[in-house]
């Protein structure tokens, strides 16, 4: 469920980013670009989350 969710919402992350920075920029939306990106993106979160080692520290 976490890998669909991190597909998500790169989707609707950086297709709003693309949205706004074009707007911004006068450029045509192109939806093609953004799915590439956020795809490219969840797979960078994902592995970046799976390198993270999750185990607890002591204080001892």
């Amino acid at each position: 469920m976490r890998f669909i969710m991190a597909f998500v919402w790169s989707f609707l992350l950086v297709t709003l980013l693309n949205y706004v920075v074009g707007a911004i920029a006068n450029v045509p939306f192109d939806l093609q670009a953004g799915v590439m990106i956020s795809l490219v993106m969840a797979v960078l979160v994902i592995l970046l989350g799976e390198a993270i080692p999750n185990q607890e520290v002591s204080d001892n």
